[in-house]
């Protein structure tokens, strides 16, 4: 097990109220008492650092989300260590939300074959310990946070059949891609038969709305196949060709 494992927040028991919860809720006392959100904010900070620490020196990797409840006789389940297997042979880390399911089997796949399986442990009700194949964990109290660091540490994301938080993390990525807050950055939607009744909606009553562009649909490709989609989500930074800059000729004068 790497030294790594649990390298950041222990899990807070679940007889204590979520921070999320108690970042957007206020209670009696806390009506009383101005101080106590702008010391969370201190709190806010210290996981940003600490999953900054963490994270910074990962490398190249891809972010995989998908649903926390498949099992390991779920096609997607096994679809899931081919595609961490795939990544982890050309160079790349995997990092999911680090609990059960499809993140279990990318963190499996990836740790198998040698890669560097990265978990992002959230806070829950229930509690949803890190998976046994994480090679470098790190446990997260708020759900903004914990988004950010599969943003910013990721090449592009790969997104299983899954739930609301899938659903969730799928959106928010388009919204990034399609107002420019990260660019060449590849969606892929894993499981054409699972997704394709909201791409239909999306195309019949969203775009034909006017409440998105054709343009906004391309962010998304999709596939069956593990190795395609290692493919698409790892693909390189296209080149940018800097336009030469123009010379300032001072116009001669007389002397």
């Amino acid at each position: 097990m790497s030294d790594h494992r649990r390298a950041g927040r222990l899990v807070v028991p679940t007889r204590q109220a979520p921070a999320d919860k108690a970042l957007l809720e206020r209670n009696a006392i806390e009506e009383l008492s101005h101080h106590a959100d702008p010391w969370r904010v201190l709190r806010i900070l210290s996981e940003f650092v600490e999953g900054f620490d963490a994270l910074g020196e990962v490398g190249p990797a891809v972010t995989v989300f998908g649903s926390a409840r498949s099992k390991p006789n779920d096609p997607y389940y096994k679809a899931g260590i081919a595609l961490g297997a795939a990544l982890a042979r050309r160079g790349f880390a995997v990092i999911t939300g680090g609990g059960p399911g499809i993140m279990e089997a990318v963190n499996r796949g990836c740790h198998e074959a040698g890669g560097l399986s990265v978990g992002c442990n959230i806070e829950l009700p229930q509690e949803q310990s890190l998976n046994k194949y994480v090679d470098l964990g790190v446990e997260f109290r708020y759900f903004f946070v914990r988004k950010n660091m599969f943003v910013k540490y990721a090449r592009g994301f790969v997104i299983f059949p899954g739930g609301i938080g899938t659903l969730d993390e799928l959106f928010e990525s388009l919204t990034l891609a399609q107002t420019g807050k990260i660019e060449h950055f590849p969606i892929v939607l894993f499981g054409n038969a699972y997704w394709s009744g909201l791409i239909d909606w999306l195309k019949k009553v969203v775009l034909t709305s006017g409440a998105i562009a054709p343009e906004d649909l391309k962010l998304l490709s999709f596939t069956d196949d593990p190795e395609e989609a290692a493919e698409m989500a790892t693909r390189p930074l296209p080149v940018k060709v800097q336009a030469p800059r123009e010379q300032i000729v001072e116009p001669k004068r007389d002397v």
